[in-house]
């Protein structure tokens, strides 16, 4: 069954090693091109993230070394690799090939200005998070302690995205930023988020948050990082499987994706180590839900999302 992952973290890892890891079989890329090939990846969302620590006048030089490697090692060496920079771009994929997207994970590479966001959308990014665990320019991140909402400039990202057809990601903000958004977003999503009610972590939604963005026509879409799967102890798919069904619970049978989080986690689901794993998932689905439903969790959903913004 085709599948669309709306997050890795493949572009910083090739970023970090400057270039020497093959995108079509390194095995230090959970991502590379032959595991997706072996999970029926269809569509697969590359961030841009950029660790804190670089100091903030070289960010926006960074991001703009990662898209290189998306253009020169993903796009640039691998023909089957289509880029997705309208919505109706995904319908015209051809059997075979894998459409490839960029999304930003954090505003913190364009500062206060506007225009380099402009830039990034020129380049092709369809998807933004306004920010990381941490504060910004934009907003508070899940893991800031003041909790603050948008600031002004996040405001006018978010007119921004709006303008653009660009979808807003809430995954990683606080919740006063969360709410926020829900209030000006046109497009909002939740790239890679499970369920605050199983797992009471920061970086997961509460019930309130879910039924608010499915209300709105939004999608959340689960990652696979263990600490957001269960608190302790080994992680199987069926673990996976309870926050699907819990955001099914609040009415999201129709709303739900995948984010799998490949090549920005440490650790696994026992069975989803990399994206040659997919199909372990969907087979552990099709026991429980029906092929429809499993073809909306896997694909169908997140295609009827995008070809409503047309």
């Amino acid at each position: 069954m085709q599948i669309v992952d709306l997050h890795c973290d493949a572009l910083m890892k090739m970023w970090e090693g400057k270039g020497r890891m093959s995108f079509l079989n390194s095995p230090e890329l959970d991502t590379n091109k032959n595991r997706l090939s072996d999970g029926e990846i269809k569509i697969q969302c590359f961030a841009i993230f950029i660790p804190p620590e670089v100091k903030s006048d070289e960010k926006f030089q960074a991001a703009l070394d990662q898209i290189h490697y998306f253009y020169t090692e993903v796009l640039g060496k691998h023909s089957e690799m289509k880029q997705i920079k309208d919505w109706e771009d995904i319908q015209l994929l051809a059997p075979g090939e894998i459409g490839i997207m960029l999304t930003l994970e954090g505003v913190d590479p364009i500062g206060n200005d506007l225009h380099r966001l402009h830039i990034l959308y020129q380049l092709g990014v369809r998807s933004v998070g306004l920010t990381w665990n941490y504060a910004n320019l934009a907003a508070d991140g899940a893991r800031e302690p003041r909790g603050g909402g948008l600031t002004l400039l996040g405001e006018e990202i978010v007119r921004f995205h709006n303008e653009h057809k660009i979808l807003t990601d809430v995954s990683h903000l606080s919740e006063k930023a969360f709410w926020d958004v829900m209030d000006l977003a046109e497009y909002p999503i939740a790239s890679h988020s499970n369920a605050r009610a199983l797992c009471n972590h920061p970086r997961n939604l509460n019930d309130s948050q879910s039924c608010a963005m499915f209300s709105k026509g939004g999608m959340i879409h689960v990652v696979f990082c263990p600490y957001f799967v269960k608190k302790e102890g080994t992680v199987f798919i069926s673990d996976l499987i309870k926050h699907i069904d819990h955001f099914c619970s609040l009415g999201g049978v129709k709303k739900i994706g995948f984010g799998s989080d490949f090549d920005g986690i440490d650790s696994y689901i026992k069975g989803l180590e990399n994206a040659s794993c997919y199909q372990n998932l969907i087979n552990e689905l099709l026991k429980y839900y029906s092929e429809e439903q499993v073809a909306g969790f896997a694909h169908q959903n997140f295609i009827n999302y995008v070809s409503n913004i047309g």
